[in-house]
């Protein structure tokens, strides 16, 4: 078991720790008695997708191995597109889970009414367009269009988990957004990632005072982009006073993105030790990297947020410094494939609280207000590096103390002492 770091121990931290530095509370403690009934609407269904990896451990267990599963029962499905290595077939008829033709038909399971207690909307992968910002248009909108419209319908809300970030694009982001307050559907959003394995295990402690956080990623603006920026989000937001949103963002390339390193305005040395916790895949100098990009923000308490979209780096992570430390400590986040890409059995603990107690997890206002970061950050990059101003994301939230992938196993049986 772990406990929460606390402001002394993390002040004495350096970016080599490697101390386990535990969580508030304990996983296991949390086994909800029954299985609930859960609604999936999907893009596609192959190996490997999100898909996969999410509504796979519902059916076959954390592991996919048949061993102990979520309290949760998948009784029905949407599929949006059946590509050549379709799984969503051969899956629903194993498991007896019937495909609807119609989001509706899914949630009602062809009734009139509404007889899940939850649905896990998964708008990742397949055949859809990108626009000239390079986002990926997934109908995230559109399938919680439908659903939004289904509980209205038959009179009947229940939870409801959209994989990755609203939108993508911020109108439909906002209206998503809205349309759930609207309607007050519990909702949640948001990357594994951040309830994942991390590397040191640290985390940083609620209602603290941040000097200087950076984070960094790779791979695509879009697709990893997201994951960089909840991540960050994910430890930012336990700074001092409650999350106000952001005022301004700016997406830069070349000579224009590491002047605001030498000229101060993001920390070198939290920069530099961000980027000595993630594994390299490459010798090159980040300078000289002529696809890298930055996505900087000013929130409205002042605090420089910066996220460095690297190619020389083969994962996500981040540094924070606290007022007063010694040095950053820094982390990244594992993204291990086995058993069967772990950070999503977190991911969906975090759903299957959710249905169970019909109380998002943690808030949604966190995703919401890095899709909009990013979406803004996207349009700057399309501009030149404009600096936008941002009214629309001053986003107020409280933020949790969640847990992420802690030091006992998930995939055991929930009986067995830890």
């Amino acid at each position: 078991m772990s406990h929460s770091i606390s402001r002394r121990e993390f002040l004495s931290a350096s970016a080599a720790a490697s101390a386990s530095l535990v969580l508030p509370r304990a996983w296991a403690d949390d086994q909800p008695a029954e299985s609930k009934p859960v609604a999936a609407v999907i893009t596609i269904y192959t190996p490997g997708s999100h898909s996969d990896v999410i509504l796979g451990k519902i059916l076959e267990g954390w592991a996919h191995d048949g061993g102990a599963k979520p309290a949760l029962t998948l009784v029905s499905m949407y599929v949006d597109q059946f590509p050549e290595n379709d799984m969503a077939r051969a899956m629903g008829e194993r498991y007896g889970v019937p495909i609807f033709d119609s989001i509706e038909g899914a949630i009602t399971l062809g009734s009139n009414g509404i007889p899940v207690d939850g649905v896990i909307s998964i708008g990742e992968h397949g055949d859809y367009p990108w626009n000239d910002i390079e986002q990926h248009l997934y109908p995230r909108r559109r399938f919680f269009t439908e659903i939004a419209d289904t509980f209205e319908k038959h009179g009947r809300v229940v939870p409801v988990f959209n994989d990755k970030h609203l939108g993508p694009p911020w109108v439909d982001a906002k209206w998503m957004y809205e349309r759930a307050r609207e309607l007050e559907i519990p909702f949640m959003a948001g990357s594994s990632l951040p309830v994942g394995y991390r590397l040191p295990d640290v985390t940083v402690p609620m209602n603290c005072d941040i000097e200087s956080a950076v984070g960094v990623g790779y791979s695509g603006l879009d697709i990893y982009g997201f994951h960089t920026l909840d991540c960050f989000q994910g430890l930012v937001e336990r700074r001092v006073a409650a999350e106000q949103g952001v005022r301004w963002v700016q997406g830069l390339r070349g000579s224009a993105m590491w002047r605001a390193v030498d000229d101060g305005v993001i920390s070198i040395e939290t920069l530099n030790a961000a980027l000595a916790a993630v594994p390299k895949v490459n010798d090159r100098d980040v300078r000289d990297e002529e696809d890298a990009a930055l996505f900087m923000f000013e929130y409205l308490d002042g605090f420089i947020g910066s996220a460095f979209m690297l190619n020389t780096i083969g994962r996500i992570g981040a540094a924070v410094k606290l007022r007063g430390g010694e040095s950053p400590v820094a982390l990244h986040y594992e993204e291990r494939t086995e058993p069967r890409y772990p950070h999503f059995a977190y991911l969906l603990k975090g759903i299957e609280r959710m249905v169970h107690t019909g109380r998002p997890s943690y808030p949604v206002e966190r995703t919401y207000l890095t899709s909009g970061i990013l979406d803004r950050a996207l349009t700057s990059l399309s501009r030149g590096g404009e600096k936008l101003m941002t009214p629309e994301l001053e986003i107020s939230y409280d933020p949790v103390d969640y847990p992420y992938a802690p030091h006992i196993d998930l995939l055991a049986d929930p009986a067995t002492p830890t």
